[in-house]
């Protein structure tokens, strides 16, 4: 059953999809943070930092006894951080740039538990082989609107699984919160004291 009264501070409609799957009850708040990349920062620290920031922000909006569980995506390739695009031509550029290439997704999850300043935090790394793709090819798959506020300018649980050649690591690390990564972090903090939990009436 579950210990702790969860908290997500994120307003993905994919974590809160892969949380309910999970069958673990959660609220969820919209952390607002600023997750601008910093220059010569890396995948892993970079996406540490944004994770604390939403964790720290989701508890100024948490109930005293919730715990906050916070996360933050990215992907890179070569060690060149790819955020979330701002614009369609900074999308297409990314999406040129995975073509045929093999790049890397993290994840990084932050847990805060009531009571408590520690931010506990894990990394997730998952690989990533892309089809060659065609110009044509991209900016069609741009009109779909899919690549709107996604790491790296896809999503893989929609259309742009047909990209997709190989992963090599956690599937849901790559659609935005590592499932198996996640449950371990919340059994060994005692948010949850097992899993799967009963199944509800």
């Amino acid at each position: 059953m579950i210990r702790v009264p969860l908290l997500l501070a994120s307003s993905s409609p994919r974590r809160k999809q892969i949380l309910s799957l999970l069958g673990i009850p959660f609220r969820s708040v919209d952390p607002n943070v600023d997750e601008k990349i910093k220059e010569g920062e890396k995948p892993e620290e970079c996406a540490c930092r944004i994770a604390r920031a939403k964790a720290m922000a989701g508890r100024l909006l948490a109930h005293p006894n919730e715990a906050v569980l916070a996360a933050d995506t990215l992907v890179a390739i070569n060690g060149a951080i790819l955020g979330k695009p701002s614009s369609d031509e900074e999308a297409f550029a990314m999406l040129r740039l995975l073509s045929n290439r093999t790049h890397e997704v993290w994840t990084a999850l932050a847990l805060l538990l009531p009571g408590s300043e520690e931010v506990v935090t894990t990394t997730v790394r998952s690989t990533v082989s892309f089809a060659p793709l065609d110009e044509s090819q991209i900016a069609r798959y741009l009109t779909w609107g899919e690549h709107l506020d996604k790491a790296g300018a896809y999503a893989v649980q929609g259309l742009a699984m047909g990209f997709v050649e190989s992963i090599n690591g956690s599937p849901s690390n790559v659609i935005g919160l590592p499932a198996a990564e996640l449950i371990s972090l919340l059994k060994r903090a005692g948010v949850i004291a097992d899993w799967p939990l009963p199944r509800p009436c």
